[in-house]
């Protein structure tokens, strides 16, 4: 069993990255015993077939220009990724106020912010779904994209 858990794993890897929780998760099933799994996910660690780093990178470059910091966040520990890798992901990444206008210039055009309120909430409700933060939206409608 040992040699189709190895290869279940691999197919899994060739076709995308895996944070190590994610694919023990998948794997669990198949595994005779966690003492099993554990080798195995071991092993692929060491031989650099299963990095949580390349995990966060491949989620971040994926995903990073669609939403902000707390969705992004919320996804990587959801597949286990451990908070010091989150927080360094989310600080190399681009400034969120960056990616939020961008997001919201694709989706809403050259409407402003500054509509009436109905239109106002949509846009606020829009990128809160996105998982951009309160003051990031409030600067984004105002038209407020320079750093302080």
């Amino acid at each position: 069993m040992n040699g189709s858990l190895r290869e279940r794993a691999l197919r899994l890897l060739a076709r995308r990255e895996h944070a190590r929780v994610e694919l023990a998760r998948k794997l669990a099933p198949y595994a005779e015993s966690a003492e099993a799994l554990e080798a195995l996910l071991d092993e692929l660690s060491e031989r650099r077939l299963l990095s949580d780093e390349r995990y966060v990178e491949m989620r971040m470059n994926a995903r990073g220009a669609r939403f902000g910091n707390a969705r992004l966040a919320h996804e990587l520990r959801t597949q286990g990724v451990s908070e010091a890798l989150v927080a360094g992901a989310l600080a190399a990444g681009e400034d969120e106020l960056t990616r939020a206008r961008q997001v919201w210039q694709r989706k809403f055009g050259d409407k402003t912010g500054g509509g009436d309120a109905a239109e106002r909430a949509r846009q606020t409700r829009f990128l809160m779904s996105r998982g951009f933060s309160g003051e990031t939206i409030r600067r984004v409608l105002r038209g407020n994209f320079e750093d302080d």
